[in-house]
């Protein structure tokens, strides 16, 4: 079974939330609004979903929400019948009202009954109102962009927002910290980068990089499964993972051991967070190379029986097989021997190679991207045979006479050529999940490259050259 549709497939079964016993009655009323459909949209991590919809009927633009059983907690936008929208949030208590106008939906709305959207109206103009003066603070820079005393002016309009939008936080935490907007909203504010602005030194630089890492989820209530049904977590995750860190196996499985164990206080999050990593270093997907070892580390450290609850036997069985079967040939190990049979019907050992570097090409003779890549592989040997470099091609699902043909047509008997037709030779030794697959050893037979196309060996084989220095 597919990886993505194994992980997505339990994902999306165990979104559902603990429903609440009340019901869901929320009144609205836009001004200005035509008749037509209202659709309710829901937000799951970086995932939309129409979670209920209704009719504006009267020239009063009024429309309800009314649920027997009420919707999940989170974030939601209200689609209007031109296409508009305005934002809102729910949680437990599901009965209130939102009067607005097409003249300006969120600077004319009016809350009653929901303390969570009065305040998401508040900081949504505030927001607003800060935008609009920074793009006139900008205007004014190009109209004038070497007059000091205005750009210090602006400096000091620019300060005053900053400390205005803090204000408004610290209001947030003190007065309602218990309500999900302000879990929600202080969720989404990043440390203080104005002190890791002035390194010396790249030391310098890495350490506060360290540090802004280390504060990144302070602010966030982990424990609280709502933030799920928001944008925060997924916005979060992406930049602490793709943005924050290094994008190199070690760097990568370092940071994702310290956001998934903090997210172990909840099994919802922790579900969620584990599997979107592993879903973004799958093989195939990942443009990291080497990212499959992210991938392994995971699924072996944290999709166990006793963790990953929400995994039946069988698919828990399958997903943690695939990691077996990839963790041999992972970057920087060293790379299995493979002994099967040539043309001749003579066994023929990887290990037995005394080439500086090793290329394993592992192909299927009916695969148009083999079949395209594979001039090409003969083109660069032909140039780096006499710097040390050999090629070990195995022919993968090969009936005989289709892989002797292959190795005439395209002119390659000067590699070491052998094919397994069960591919009990390479089985958990090389991972092969699409064709072709090209691995590249260094003489220790450490793995120096993998997941690779022929223009990228030289850089590979260069580095390695490098390291040695």
């Amino acid at each position: 079974m597919n990886v993505k549709y194994i992980i997505l497939s339990v994902l999306l079964v165990s979104q559902t939330m603990m429903a609440q016993t009340d019901s869901c009655q929320i009144q609205f009323k836009v001004d200005g609004m035509k008749e037509g459909k209202v659709k309710i949209i829901g937000v799951f991590a970086d995932q939309n979903y129409i979670a209920d919809s209704t009719l504006i009927t009267g020239n009063e633009g009024r429309f309800e929400i009314k649920r027997l059983h009420p919707l999940k907690p989170g974030y939601f936008y209200v689609i209007l019948p031109d296409f508009t929208n305005f934002h809102m949030i729910i949680d437990k208590d599901q009965h209130f009202s939102m009067t607005t106008s097409t003249k300006d939906l969120i600077f004319n709305m009016h809350i009653k009954g929901s303390r969570d959207n009065e305040l998401l109206y508040q900081s949504l103009t505030l927001q607003l109102r800060h935008e609009e003066i920074q793009d006139s603070c900008k205007k004014v820079l190009e109209q004038h962009p070497n007059n000091e005393g205005i750009s210090k002016s602006i400096d000091s309009v620019y300060n005053n927002l900053n400390t205005e939008w803090k204000l408004h936080l610290s209001d947030l935490a003190k007065h309602d910290p218990n309500l999900f907007f302000t879990k929600y909203k202080l969720a989404g504010q990043n440390p203080d980068a104005s002190a890791y602005k002035k390194a010396k030194n790249d030391e310098e630089k890495n350490q506060q990089l360290e540090q802004f890492r280390s504060a990144f989820w302070d602010n966030v209530d982990l424990n609280d499964a709502r933030l799920l049904y928001t944008p925060v977590i997924v916005n979060k995750l992406k930049r602490f993972i793709t943005e924050l860190t290094p994008q190199h196996p070690d760097s990568i499985i370092r940071q994702a051991d310290i956001i998934i164990k903090k997210s172990m206080v909840n099994k919802e999050m922790f579900q969620f967070i584990s599997s979107w990593i592993v879903l973004k270093y799958q093989p195939t997907k990942t443009a990291v190379m080497g990212g499959e070892s992210v991938f392994v580390h995971i699924i072996n450290t944290y999709f166990t029986k006793e963790l990953a609850y929400w995994y039946n036997e069988k698919d828990l069985a399958d997903i943690r097989k695939k990691a077996w079967e990839m963790e041999a040939s992972l970057l920087f190990k060293i790379g299995p021997d493979v002994i099967s049979t040539d043309p001749n019907g003579n066994k023929k050992s990887i290990y037995e190679l005394q080439s500086d570097y090793t290329i394993v090409f592992m192909y299927d003779t009916k695969c148009e991207h083999c079949q395209a890549e594979t001039p090409l592989l003969r083109e660069f040997y032909k140039k780096w045979k006499s710097k040390g470099v050999e090629v070990y091609a195995i022919a993968i699902n090969a009936k005989d006479d289709e892989w002797k043909k292959f190795i005439s047509d395209y002119q390659i008997h000067d590699w070491i050529n052998v094919s397994d037709p069960t591919n009990r030779s390479i089985y958990a030794k090389y991972f092969v999940d699409i064709t072709p697959e090209l691995y590249v050893l260094n003489k220790d037979h450490k793995i120096i490259g993998k997941n690779l196309k022929v223009e990228q060996i030289p850089m590979v084989i260069e580095m390695d050259k490098t390291k040695k220095q």
